[in-house]
C-alpha cells in the first residue's frame, strides 16, 4: 500500500495556474484579469505532475448581459479556466471543481463559457450543467484585443439561474 497518492486536487496560484495554461496552448490563454482579489486555482496532481487547472474568479461585469442581468458579482462565480494537459481529465476536475471548490464560494451559481467553436459542451452537459444562454462573438475581445469568439453560457447547479430571476 502506497503512502504517497496517486492524484491529489490541490489550491494553487494563479502563476502554476496560468503556467499549466501557456504549456497546454489554452485558446484564452493565461488569467490576466485587471482585479484578482477572489481569483483562485485549483490543480489535479498525477504524483507532483499538474495535470489539469481551474481558476475562479469574480464575474468581469457587474452582472452577466443578454437577458441575464439576474446573475451578478454578488451572487455568482465564474468557473474561468478548465484546462488540462491531455485528454478526458477536464471532466475529471470539473466534477472535483464544482464537489470540492464551489460549495466554499459562498455564492448560489457558477457560470462558465464555453468557446462554441471549438468544443461541444459536452464536458459541462455530462456534469449537470445547465446552458443558459449564448454569447455572439463580434470585432475583438476589448480587453485582450484578441478576436472575440462565439461562448455558450453554463450554470450550476441546474436550476439556479431560473429562480434568481424569478426572486429578482
Amino acid at each position: 500500500m502506497s503512502m504517497f497518492p496517486l492524484v491529489r486536487f490541490d489550491p494553487i496560484s494563479i502563476g502554476v495556474a496560468n503556467d499549466g495554461l501557456t504549456e497546454w496552448n489554452h485558446k484564452v490563454g493565461p488569467l490576466n484579469r485587471p482585479y484578482q482579489s477572489r481569483d483562485s486555482g485549483h490543480g489535479l496532481f498525477h504524483g507532483d505532475d499538474l495535470v489539469v487547472c481551474t481558476t475562479t474568479s469574480t464575474l468581469m461585469t457587474r452582472n452577466i448581459g443578454g437577458g441575464l442581468t439576474h446573475i451578478t458579482r454578488a451572487n455568482a462565480m465564474e468557473l474561468s479556466r478548465l484546462c488540462a494537459g491531455r485528454p478526458g481529465l477536464c471532466r475529471v476536475a470539473l466534477r472535483l471543481w464544482r464537489e470540492f471548490v464551489f460549495p466554499g464560494l459562498g455564492v448560489p451559481i457558477a457560470i462558465s463559457y464555453q468557446d462554441s467553436d471549438l468544443h461541444n459542451g459536452n464536458t459541462y452537459r455530462f456534469d449537470g450543467w445547465e446552458k443558459i444562454g449564448f454569447c455572439r462573438a463580434g470585432g475583438n475581445d476589448p480587453r485582450s484585443g484578441r478576436l472575440a469568439r462565439n461562448r455558450n453560457v453554463w450554470a450550476w447547479p441546474r436550476g439556479a439561474s431560473a429562480a434568481l430571476k424569478a426572486a429578482a
